[in-house]
């Protein structure tokens, strides 16, 4: 009770919330500069942005928009609570996409079947790809980023290779791509006006509350973090560091599988040459800007979303198409270095309230020991005037 007492106090409170304040602050102050800069009025800009973008269609435009952005954040976000940088999801997602149109334009199975199947494909596709990079690391020493970067130009070229007439795609128009999943197997939808919801938004709040529970309630989830704090530490408490490796380097790719999925029973119903591209590195930025925390990750994919959705109004007003890519930019490199200095006052003002609290212990100790030699001396006195009247 005590500690859930501390968790909840004014300081705490206080301390969690100044690092958002204060790259909010900075985000908005710098943004506004760079607006001012181009010769726009940044108020009004901003004024464009929350009225476009709370426009019911703009609504779930973001959302259906932050469903792959999150999927890509949490598959970088497991990888960075081991301290490893899977830079490959882009790789990965769109080669577990692919194949799994494949499987899923090629078969005319039930849809409770059949969308089952196309996601366990992804999923076991994206994992053994990330797999490669976490076993490679293990056993040769190579670092993930190296491998994860090399592996993204060979699953764009793999597709490349497949994708074509002659062999998995067929061409309609300019445009190559897998046979066309069965309309029993399209995902369901979630009825709104003017448009609907994806229904894959259930599986981006299934990963979410998987990733929060797995990584912080169970004894896999302390393991990985204890390697990604410490190897050593880790490995002397008998934890296996390779095995944790490959398993969190397999997890993040399973996930990373999952990105292509909302647009392939959502939207496309297949994988061609206009698949989207970029996503995986999108999931970097928002798995830093939400702290790697699943509501944090959250909050940032539908910001993102947002800031894309109400850039294109922006332009329509006049002010530049890069505005937007430099807000993005401002806003996590605000989060990342406004965190890292409330980081570091909180720990300076730890350590002194530490130091304060040893020095008055010492002098308590210190002036025990004087008392308790002073008593002593007192009765070593009365001892010997005993023993002169004696």
């Amino acid at each position: 009770m005590s500690r859930l007492k501390d968790k909840f106090s004014a300081q705490a409170v206080l301390q969690a919330l100044a690092a958002p304040a204060l790259a909010l602050l900075a985000a908005f102050v710098l943004s506004s500069a760079v607006i001012a800069a181009t010769g726009k009025d940044p108020f009004h800009a901003f004024f464009v942005m929350i009225d476009f973008g709370s426009k019911s269609d703009s609504q779930v435009w973001i959302i259906n928009k932050a469903i792959p952005y999150y999927l890509s954040a949490a598959a970088v976000a497991i990888g960075f609570r081991m301290n490893l940088f899977n830079i490959g999801v882009d790789g990965q997602y769109r080669v577990a996409a692919f194949f799994a149109a494949v499987v899923g334009g090629a078969l005319a199975l039930p849809g409770a079947l059949q969308i089952p199947l196309i996601i366990l494909v992804a999923m076991a596709v994206g994992a053994l790809w990330a797999g490669i990079a976490g076993v490679l690391k293990t056993t040769r020493g190579v670092s993930e980023v190296i491998t994860t970067i090399m592996l993204n130009s060979i699953a764009g070229s793999l597709i490349g290779y497949f994708l074509a007439e002659d062999k998995l795609a067929v061409k309609d128009g300019n445009l190559f791509h897998t046979p066309d999943i069965p309309e029993s197997s399209h995902f369901f939808l979630i009825p709104t006006t003017p448009d609907p919801i994806y229904g894959t938004v259930i599986i981006a709040v299934v990963i979410g509350l998987a990733y929060w529970f797995v990584l912080g309630r169970t004894r896999f989830g302390f393991d990985l973090r204890a390697v990604g704090r410490s190897e050593s530490a880790a490995s002397a408490s008998g934890v296996s560091v390779r095995r944790m490796v490959v398993t969190s380097m397999v997890l993040s790719g399973a996930v990373a599988g999952l990105v292509g999925i909302p647009t392939l029973l959502n939207k496309s119903f297949s994988y061609g040459t206009d698949f989207p591209t970029g996503v995986g590195f999108t999931g970097i930025a928002i798995a830093l800007l939400g702290r790697n925390h699943p509501i944090g990750m959250a909050l940032a994919a539908l910001l993102w979303g947002f800031l894309e959705r109400t850039g294109l109004q922006l332009e329509f007003e006049g002010y530049a198409q890069e505005i937007v890519g430099v807000m993005q930019g401002i806003i996590v490199l605000c989060v990342v270095i406004a965190y890292e200095i409330v980081r570091r006052v909180v720990l300076r003002r730890q350590q002194s309230a530490v130091g304060a609290e040893l020095s008055a212990r010492s002098a308590h100790g210190a002036a025990g020991a004087e008392s308790a030699a002073d008593t002593e001396s007192a009765e070593s006195t009365q001892a010997k005037k005993a023993g002169t009247t004696a």
